[in-house]
């Protein structure tokens, strides 16, 4: 497989997009409408959104930066791994780049089936993994500074011991001294 390109039956079933910096907000009726079917009945969605305040500090907005080409290309695989898992008809995922303000989506999820149950849980996948596995980063901007996140789902795989929480606390996660974390 060459690039970005999804197999044959796949591609003309899933979507995946990673909308850059200045394109505009997420196009959820757009996703909904790309995995309805026929043959489906259920379609689950999860949207992430940019909340007002996080920890008593007022949240301005989020920025996500990202490795394009290879958050497509886990994107797409995560797809496949969540067609492997669950009898599923149709998937969509979209992701924000850039700036996404208090109120907005930064992250869509839809997925079909014949039973509830598959679209359900095929949707909690996809957005647990992207979390875990895309090359996409999230700094969280407040009215009094910014600060770069680290995913619980990221930091959990890649700890690889019990004393995770502990060492997140001390700022010595997956970026060590990398990253200046404003408390």
């Amino acid at each position: 497989m060459a690039g970005d390109e999804l197999p044959a039956a796949a591609a003309d079933e899933d979507l995946v997009e990673i909308l850059e910096e200045g394109s505009g907000r997420l196009d959820i009726a757009r996703y909904v409408d790309h995995v309805r079917d026929l043959s489906a009945g259920a379609i689950a969605t999860f949207e992430g959104t940019t909340r007002d305040h996080f920890a008593g500090r007022r949240v301005v907005e989020l920025r996500y930066e990202a490795y394009a080409a290879m958050a497509r290309r886990r994107l797409a695989a995560i797809l496949r791994e969540a067609r492997a898992a669950h009898a599923l008809r149709r998937l969509a995922v979209a992701h924000r780049l850039g700036a996404v303000p208090a109120g907005e989506a930064s992250v869509f999820v839809a997925a079909s089936a014949t039973h509830r149950a598959d679209a359900m849980e095929a949707c909690r996948y996809v957005i647990d993994e992207i979390k875990a596995s895309v090359p996409i980063w999230k700094k969280e901007v407040y009215d009094d500074g910014e600060v770069w996140k680290e995913n619980r789902e990221f930091f959990d795989r890649h700890s690889g011991d019990s004393t995770a929480p502990a060492a997140k606390a001390k700022g010595d996660g997956c970026c060590g001294s990398k990253v200046k974390v404003d408390q």
